[in-house]
C-alpha cells in the first residue's frame, strides 16, 4: 500500500442533494484516496476538521463507467467514496455550513 498522510486521504467534498439532505443527520459524504481503509479516513476527518468526532465511517468501491468514442471503447476512472457518522457532541464540518 503507498503511504498516504493524513492530508492526502481526503480528495473532495461530494455535493448531492441526497448527500446535502444527509447532513442534517451529521453524515457528510467525500471522495477519498482509493488505497485508504477506514481507520486512516476517520484519523483524517478528525485531524482537518477542529472539534469533530468521528462515530462510524462507510466505504464504497464506485468503478468507471464502460464510456465509448466511435469504436474505441475505455472506462472512466475508478473512484471510492466514504460517508462519515459524526457524534450528537461533535462540531459541525465548516466546508458545508454555507451550502
Amino acid at each position: 500500500m503507498a503511504n498516504v498522510q493524513y492530508y492526502d486521504v481526503i480528495l473532495k467534498p461530494v455535493v448531492t442533494e441526497k448527500s446535502m439532505n444527509a447532513m442534517a443527520e451529521k453524515k457528510y459524504t467525500f471522495f477519498v484516496h482509493p488505497d485508504a481503509n477506514k481507520f486512516m479516513i476517520k484519523e483524517a476527518v478528525e485531524k482537518m476538521f477542529e472539534g469533530t468526532k468521528v462515530a462510524s465511517v462507510n466505504t464504497m468501491n464506485i468503478q468507471g463507467k464502460k464510456k465509448r468514442r466511435g469504436m474505441v471503447t475505455g472506462r472512466t476512472a475508478a473512484a471510492k467514496k466514504a460517508i462519515v457518522q459524526l457524534t450528537e457532541d461533535s462540531a459541525d464540518i465548516e466546508i458545508f455550513s454555507g451550502l
